[in-house]
């Protein structure tokens, strides 16, 4: 008999189930990669919609009136002073393109607490899907401000905020989604890797957005709006919320328990057949997490089969139910600072490039994409690091500490050439993405399945909201604080960047005792 191809036997090497998981991975991974494509144009974009105006000499002049004539059905003849698009041409412009940012994160924050509550009461896909389309639909509707030579600062403010709003539905549901297809053995790496897909996302939006920026600014938005639509069509087509809804994953029944464990050599299904006890006594994330004093003494099996009523199906919990889970508050108040200085990067960093690098918008925005690039090592090694240690907060803390003197170090240094800024661009990424990384994906999930829950599986998406929502007050405040603060010097926007740093740490403080507690109760625990 002839063996079989190499590929194939790589197939078969894997069971349905695994496959599954690898599919449900990558899918999530694609479709929220899109969302952060989304979003990334407007930082782009802001170095055409302002140009650094300077006296034209005459062959510049010359040459820029045959423009002129050749783009004047397209745009206004008051748009002639070169200095970008009305009504962003203006000296103002820094605080018009920080209003931009603050319309689309305050509306993105407000209804990121909505949008938990409401998907944990609503099918994933569906949900998931309206808003993907709804998001396409925004996000072209800003690009086309320039085919239809809109100079109106409230169009592109209402762009922003129903952008905002619509693209809450996306980080609840993918985050829920993965958390189901998904235990909770080696959490932190596994959603390292595929909380890359945000860096992925900026990096490919940067790359999109800068191909026309120069050209047809508007394709910069349409392009990304197409994409996350057509996205979402393949979401509604292909995801599978949880594993019971396939029967890769079902429980088998009691009947064919025996035969399952007897065919199956790779025993996937043995995990699910007691889910309600096993997972609980086993789970290593929920034991670990913000642990009380008793706990870090005894296994956590004293209460852990008093959730055992057939499996009924739960409500789902309150959002003041999810502000009791210990640790939730102080993680989303840290988060609030570690996106504000995360977001703050991705919707101001290009035009730090341009003024710093004098850069044009094309390249400033692909040098940009290397913040993105460490951002996704500094997610995979806080996962690494964090399960490893089995201290999520200190973790976090580790790297907020080394975060403060990177940036004060990228302001100083990146005054100093291009080499200089390429590195400094992938440690800053690195150490300011790290944390933001694993509280938004590992700790969320680990929150959302709190022993305190009791076995509620309909906490995840609104803890996770909770945690994000709070996380982007502090991503609108970030680009708001930049655009006023940055008419007086960058060097004082990097010095907010490093007091947000700061209070971030702070937050963590009480956690990070916690956690050193605990692993010094268990040493001498076991000493006796």
């Amino acid at each position: 008999m002839a063996q079989l191809p190499p590929g194939v036997r790589f197939i078969v090497l894997f069971t349905r189930d695994q496959w599954c998981r690898a599919f449900i991975f990558v899918l999530t991974f694609l479709l929220y990669a899109s969302f952060h494509l989304s979003r990334k144009p407007i930082s782009i974009v802001k170095g055409e919609l302002h140009k650094h105006c300077a006296p034209p000499n005459e062959v510049e002049l010359s040459s820029y009136k045959e423009y002129a004539i050749q783009i004047q059905p397209v745009k206004k003849l008051s748009n002639e002073s070169q200095c970008g698009w009305e009504p962003f041409d203006k000296n103002n412009y820094k605080q018009l393109l920080g209003a931009l940012d603050y319309s689309f994160l305050c509306a993105y924050a407000v209804g990121m607490y909505l949008s938990g509550i409401i998907g944990e009461r609503l099918p994933i896909r569906y949900y998931l899907t309206v808003g993907m389309l709804a998001s396409g639909l925004f996000t072209a509707m800003f690009g086309l401000g320039y085919f239809y030579n809109i100079h109106n600062l409230w169009f592109y403010m209402i762009a922003q905020i129903a952008n905002g709003l619509v693209q809450t539905t996306g980080w609840p549901s993918v985050v829920t989604c993965i958390g189901n297809w998904f235990g909770k053995g080696r959490r932190g790496l596994i959603m390292g890797i595929w909380n890359s897909h945000t860096s992925v996302g900026n990096i490919l939006g940067s790359l999109i957005a800068g191909y026309w920026v120069s050209t047809c600014w508007g394709l910069s938005f349409v392009v990304p709006g197409v994409i996350i639509a057509c996205l979402g069509i393949v979401c509604f087509l292909f995801l599978i919320e949880q594993p019971k809804d396939f029967s890769c994953a079902c429980k088998p029944s009691s009947s064919s328990k025996s035969y399952m464990n007897g065919t199956n050599k790779f025993g996937v299904h043995k995990p699910t057949l007691n889910l309600k006890e096993t997972d609980k006594l086993q789970d290593p994330a929920m034991q670990r997490l913000l642990p009380d004093r008793e706990n870090c003494m005894v296994p956590l099996n004293h209460n852990m089969a008093v959730n055992g009523e057939g499996g009924t199906r739960m409500s789902a919990i309150s959002f003041i139910g999810a502000l009791r889970i210990p640790g939730v508050i102080e993680f989303s108040l840290c988060l609030l600072f570690a996106k504000l200085v995360s977001y703050t990067f991705l919707f101001w960093l290009p035009l730090y490039i341009t003024n710093v690098e004098h850069l044009d918008a094309k390249r400033a925005g692909d040098l940009s994409t290397l913040f993105d690039v460490g951002g996704i090592f500094g997610g995979i090694l806080a996962g690494m690091i964090s399960d490893r240690l089995e201290k999520r907060a200190s973790t976090c803390g580790m790297m907020l500490l080394l975060a403060a003197p990177a940036l004060y170090m990228f302001s100083a240094i990146s005054k100093m050439g291009l080499e200089a800024t390429v590195v400094m661009l992938l440690i800053s990424g690195a150490l300011v993405n790290g944390p933001y990384a694993l509280i938004t994906t590992a700790v969320s999930a680990d929150l959302g399945t709190h022993k305190s829950l009791k076995g509620n599986a309909r906490a995840l998406s609104t803890v996770t909201a909770i945690i994000d929502g709070t996380g982007s007050v502090g991503a609108a405040l970030g680009p708001l604080l930049a655009g006023l603060i940055s008419p007086s010097g960058w060097n004082n926007v990097f010095y907010m960047l490093m007091i947000a740093d700061a209070c971030a740490l702070l937050f963590l403080l009480r956690l990070i005792r916690k956690e050193l507690q605990c692993k010094m109760d268990q040493t001498l625990f076991k000493e006796h």
